[in-house]
């Protein structure tokens, strides 16, 4: 049990790395979370900041969750209690709550879906990109990013219980109750944009919406 918990502790640090933190102080000298809507995550980053400051912070978040579920995983600390893809799970969700609620920086982070998606990418390949090509299509036809985030989220354990179900792929039971929670947790996470969406107040990406781009031609 030791080694697992310096494992989920190390996945943990390195997810509470505070990428929009460091990058909005190095390119504008401002705190992030004291501008647009007060998140220390990509989405954010990228509406202060730009997409050349917020691009990076999304890569930094996503290989957060890949370094801690492929790699800090992997770490030869001694027996483990579970078995390596469980164990690669868990690390990738410490890493989440890491993002989410960093040591680092006042446990004021981001919202944790670049991180998850890091983590599942590592873990569940095929659902992810489910999940990625459904928030592509939202953000094509509504230009919101976080109603596609939450979508995305939501439809990881969906796909993975149907090509459990459906498909000669095998995933354990175990990886869908972690998803389905991951997706509850991301619920939490964006529960002011949930807000801000039923009041139709929540921000979105014009330039995103290719669709009405194709209708003016």
């Amino acid at each position: 049990m030791i080694a697992l918990a310096t494992l989920l502790v190390l996945s943990y640090l390195l997810g509470a790395f505070p990428s929009a933190i460091i990058v909005g102080r190095l390119s504008k000298g401002i705190d992030i979370r004291q501008h647009g809507s007060g998140n220390a995550g990509a989405t954010n980053a990228w509406r202060v900041l730009g997409w050349r400051a917020g691009l990076p912070v999304a890569l930094i978040d996503v290989a957060k969750g890949v370094a801690a579920a492929a790699g800090i995983a992997r770490i030869p600390l001694g027996q483990l209690p579970l078995t390596f893809d469980v164990v690669a799970i868990l690390c990738g969700l410490a890493a989440v709550v890491g993002h989410v609620f960093p040591i680092y920086t006042g446990f004021r982070g981001g919202k944790g879906v670049a991180t998850a998606g890091g983590m599942l990418l590592a873990t569940a390949a095929i659902p992810v990109g489910c999940a990625l090509g459904l928030f592509l299509v939202v953000l094509f036809l509504f230009g919101k990013v976080s109603l596609g985030s939450i979508l995305a989220a939501w439809a990881i354990p969906v796909s993975t219980l149907l090509l459990d179900r459906l498909t000669a792929l095998d995933y354990p039971v175990l990886l869908v109750g972690l998803t389905a929670g991951l997706a509850v947790f991301i619920l939490y996470t964006h529960r002011s944009n949930i807000a801000r969406l039923l009041r139709g107040e929540e921000r979105s990406f014009p330039r995103l919406q290719l669709w009405k781009r194709f209708l003016r031609r």
